[in-house]
């Protein structure tokens, strides 16, 4: 990961934070894709992608959430959830899009893939 992406990884982590969700992991990665945070909020378990844009132009930050990008996501944490025994856990995939420059503009989406 570039130190441009953990930059506003940790932006979209304390953004979340401040939201009542707490860290179980980080940059969860294995063969069939990559999940920027792992979280928990309630009962959840809450799976995070992380987009920045600095322009709305081309559509912004969610509009590089593409179909490939979401299947990759998707199998990453079912991959994950294998793992971890969660199939009989509430789980949700969010998108965290933030857009702009400072003070940045943040697009939370919960339950984003459904």
């Amino acid at each position: 990961m570039n130190e441009l992406g953990q930059q506003y990884e940790a932006l979209a982590l304390q953004f979340l934070q401040q939201q009542g969700l707490s860290l179980v992991q980080q940059n969860f990665s294995c063969k069939l894709g990559e999940i920027d945070l792992i979280m928990r909020h309630g009962p959840y378990w809450v799976f995070v992608e992380v987009k920045y844009r600095s322009s709305t132009a081309f559509g912004g930050a969610l509009a590089a959430i593409t179909p490939a990008k979401r299947q990759k996501v998707l199998k990453a944490v079912q991959y994950y959830q294998q793992q971890h025994r969660l199939s009989q856990q509430p789980c949700r995939i969010d998108v965290v899009a933030i857009e702009g420059q400072a003070p940045y503009q943040y697009n939370w989406l919960q339950n984003a893939f459904s």
